[in-house]
């Protein structure tokens, strides 16, 4: 059976457990993430396990998983997790803070049947984050359990006031993982639109409105004059979505327009 996108697994965490240890987490303990190119503004975090011979403790490795100080000094994290039968090969917390932004990727290294699979636990989850998969968006809530296959384009966009919190765990794939994969896809909740989708609708909506404007941005050959010139048609119509938004929409455009065709 074809594995699916996303499934919210049929589990409990104990998520005021899992709080009680995130309080006690020193501002001290927060490290930039390694990939200062994919995002803007404040995207941190603390490395629960890791593999002994990762370049950081927030990096990926192929070594042994090594329990670090913070998931060694507290047993609620492990308390917390322990009706959960997963081979982990890495647990980090990751914190997007307020008008933050993980511009859209993909991790290749989650590619394919054999790769580990991630596990995504909100704990501190604000109504106003957009996390996008394959443009959709993930209605995540706090205390569930998610798996989400990021080998796929996503990004994560903080429009809140406070900051995002997620338990991320990569695990080995294995038969009661796999299976709760299935089971929670029945009952996942629908996926949305986040808010920059629905900008650049309204967006659209307007232009088509509009064909002299339209014409005229269909007249600019180059691509970040192209932008640029949106961006600021956006503005004026009290539509907000960022440079990254805007690219990442026309690389979906692009890619649907191409697989149309392929057979």
């Amino acid at each position: 059976m074809t594995r699916p996108a996303f499934s919210r697994l049929p589990v409990t965490v104990h998520l005021p457990l899992l709080l009680q240890a995130l309080a006690q987490i020193k501002d001290s303990d927060w490290h930039s993430h390694f990939n200062s190119h994919y995002f803007s503004g404040d995207w941190s975090g603390v490395a629960l396990i890791s593999a002994i011979d990762a370049l950081t403790e927030l990096s990926h490795g192929h070594g042994k998983p090594v329990p670090r100080a913070p998931w060694l000094l507290d047993g609620r994290w492990q308390h917390a997790l322990q009706d959960l039968p997963l081979d982990i090969v890495s647990a980090r917390l990751l914190k997007l803070g307020p008008d933050s932004r993980i511009h859209e990727h993909r991790d290749y290294d989650l590619e394919g049947p054999e790769a580990d699979l991630r596990l995504h636990i909100p704990l501190l989850s604000p109504p106003n984050v957009d996390f996008l998969l394959d443009g959709l968006r993930m209605p995540m809530e706090a205390g569930e359990c998610w798996f989400l296959d990021l080998s796929r384009p996503h990004s994560v966009d903080n429009r809140d006031s406070r900051e995002r919190v997620h338990l991320v765990i990569d695990c080995r794939p294995g038969p009661w993982l796999e299976q709760a994969i299935i089971e929670g896809a029945s009952t996942t909740p629908k996926p949305g639109v986040g808010h920059a989708a629905q900008a650049l609708e309204q967006f659209r909506r307007f232009l088509e409105s509009e064909p002299p404007l339209c014409r005229t941005l269909q007249g600019v050959t180059d691509s970040e004059a192209f932008i640029a010139a949106t961006l600021t048609l956006a503005a004026e119509q009290g539509l907000a979505f960022s440079r990254e938004e805007l690219r990442a929409a026309m690389r979906n455009g692009r890619r649907q327009w191409n697989e149309q065709w392929s057979t």
